[in-house]
């Protein structure tokens, strides 16, 4: 499909006799204009996430909500995933990664953790991102919508995953 899109916008630039080659090389300029501009919040957030997880922070926050959790049958041992993926899809992914090693994939965590990757998002990642991109400093009601339609993608998650699988 890629050849096809590719082939298929030179063609309809050539059928407008659109310079192609001077509006791929202002696109391109344009796009290391915003990558100059949203680097320092990637960086940030890179830090961000490598201080967590080395911290220690994660564990702690595991503990803090496990008893908040023991009347549930949510596994305590995705907390830490769960709160991380709002931050950094490489990081969380390093964790499903550990899960699977020490769970392994066919298992409930497993299952549940590959189902939840597909209905969450990387909230920060993806404000601090597209927002610094196109310069909007208010984000009004994004944050708390976005963490809002996080958490009802993790319970989803979960539930699809007894409904399909099974405890």
């Amino acid at each position: 499909m890629v050849p096809v899109i590719v082939m298929g916008v030179l063609t309809y630039g050539l059928l407008k006799k659109v310079n192609i080659f001077d509006v791929f090389v202002e696109g391109a300029r344009k796009s290391v204009n915003t990558i100059l501009t949203i680097m320092p919040t990637l960086i940030g957030l890179m830090i961000a996430v490598g201080i967590i997880r080395v911290s220690g922070t994660l564990g702690y926050i595991e503990r803090i909500l496990k008893p908040l959790f023991a009347f549930t049958s949510f596994p305590s041992e995705l907390i830490p995933l769960t709160i991380l993926r709002s931050i950094s899809s490489s990081a969380s992914l390093g964790l499903v990664l550990d899960l699977f090693k020490q769970y392994g994939p066919d298992s409930f965590i497993g299952r549940f953790v590959s189902i939840m990757m597909g209905c969450t998002e990387t909230i920060f990642y993806t404000m601090s991102v597209y927002f610094m991109s196109i310069g909007i400093k208010k984000t009004r009601y994004t944050l708390s919508g976005a963490i809002i339609a996080n958490l009802a993608g993790v319970v989803a998650s979960f539930y699809i995953t007894l409904w399909i699988f099974g405890k």
